[in-house]
């Protein structure tokens, strides 16, 4: 058991023939920098500070998939974490581990801490548990993407900030008008396979992969090359042409441009509210994901992203009843509610937002409360209740590269569809192979 003392312990046993208690260490590993990152710590400052008995000790260890490949090395080396942080896609790549990870569930029954499974929200507990039901790690900081509007933006382009965005083909018209007005950057995003094509494709009920999109079975095949997906992306493709939609990277680089006022549009997760609450110096609001009305007569639901954490084998049963506890810490409703109303990452049980409601946030934060009426409003289908492939971490890397072509109008949107189906089949089905 790894233990660390409290002060001058070592000084208190030479005076005293009782020996100072000693607190058992917790190790977390996450992704979080900046304002996320101060937000975790004093999440963690305030679990020890409620308790004598366990310590956690937390570590930034990069990006998502650096995080999740410091875990992976760290099991290998025999120096693993208690709790790991890993993001969405990385879910099916943790259940396929077998031996390196302690199901949630297992976990908090053995502890005793306090763990309801059904007071967590439905659509965000569904991505994490197996069909029986069995949380598989806990949800921490699930967001799904929304609209940002830059509000002052519009009003210097001359364009109404108040106009209907709730379509795709009502925000061309406003991208339109937005470079007619000297707009220099109307639309940019964040986390585009994410965006673009995964929620894309829950939010209009059609498929991103086969097999339910990886739930029902590992094989599975990828459907992110049908008509509905290639004629969004295809749009994207013009906007990009005439210069209404900027490209600046793979992951969130566009969120420093629209956090400084360049932009007027932009598609991020709900997540990014504390980093724009925090940094814009323009009047901004949030408004719904765009959905297209020649494609459905009215959106479906969004999928989650974020990450949620995992616990890691090999611990000693003292560690796993603070993991435990720390775990039910994070859950309770006054710890959700203000990681909610900080971050715009949905509150992971019904307790937190209904707090949240009767605090009257969502009346002082018109908006705030967008996310989770996109996640919640309907019953998720088959195609909208979120993805579990495998490899997806390096298929989104290929996804990646292709929409990269497609901007940049080296090729069509079915041609670099096309290729991204048959590279990441191929990854598909090296991993069915490998966890038969």
């Amino acid at each position: 058991m790894k233990t660390k003392m409290l002060g001058l312990a070592a000084v208190s046993t030479m005076l005293t023939p009782i020996a100072a208690a000693a607190e058992t260490e917790v190790q977390f590993w996450h992704a979080f920098t900046g304002r996320l990152g101060e937000l975790v710590a004093a999440q963690v400052d305030a679990f020890n500070a409620s308790q004598s008995d366990y310590t956690v000790v937390q570590s930034h260890k990069g990006n998502y998939s650096e995080t999740l490949n410091a875990g992976i090395a760290a099991f290998r080396a025999q120096e693993q974490p208690h709790i790991l942080m890993v993001f969405e896609v990385g879910t099916a790549t943790m259940m396929a581990a077998q031996g390196a990870v302690r199901p949630v569930h297992e976990v908090m029954a053995e502890s005793g801490a306090t763990f309801d499974p059904d007071a967590y929200i439905g659509s965000v507990k569904g991505y994490y548990t197996t069909t029986d039901g069995d949380m598989l790690s806990l949800p921490f900081n699930s967001s799904t993407p929304v609209l940002w509007v830059n509000r002052d933006a519009f009003k210097a382009a001359g364009v109404d900030p108040d106009m209907d965005l709730s379509t795709w083909e009502n925000v061309g018209t406003a991208l339109d008008a937005l470079k007619a007005g000297g707009e220099d950057c109307p639309l940019v995003t964040a986390w585009q396979s994410w965006i673009h094509l995964e929620n894309f494709s829950a939010y209009h009920n059609v498929p991103f992969a086969s097999q339910d999109n990886g739930f029902a079975g590992l094989d599975t095949e990828l459907m992110l090359n049908g008509p509905a997906q290639v004629a969004h992306l295809s749009a994207m493709q013009d906007w990009a042409k005439d210069g209404k939609f900027i490209y600046t990277g793979r992951r969130n680089e566009g969120g420093a441009n629209f956090r400084s006022g360049e932009c007027a549009l932009f598609t991020e997760s709900s997540a990014g509210y504390a980093g724009i609450k925090a940094e814009a110096e323009f009047d901004f609001e949030v408004r719904p994901l765009p959905y297209w009305k020649a494609v459905a007569d009215e959106p479906q639901n969004t999928i989650i992203g974020g990450a949620s954490l995992w616990v890691m084998a090999g611990h000693e049963a003292e560690e796993y009843k603070g993991v435990g506890e720390f775990l039910a810490f994070l859950s309770s409703s006054d710890v959700q509610a203000q990681w909610h109303q900080d971050t715009g990452y949905l509150p992971i049980t019904a307790a937190a937002g209904d707090a949240t409601r009767a605090a009257g946030f969502y009346d002082e934060n018109p908006g705030t409360d967008i996310a989770v009426i996109q996640m919640t409003a309907k019953q998720p289908t088959a195609n909208s209740k979120g993805l579990r492939l495998g490899s997806f971490d390096q298929i989104r890397g290929i996804i990646d590269e292709e929409l990269e072509a497609i901007w940049s109008g080296d090729k069509t949107a079915q041609a670099a569809m096309d290729s991204a189906k048959s590279r990441g089949d191929a990854l598909l089905r090296r991993f069915e192979s490998a966890n038969r």
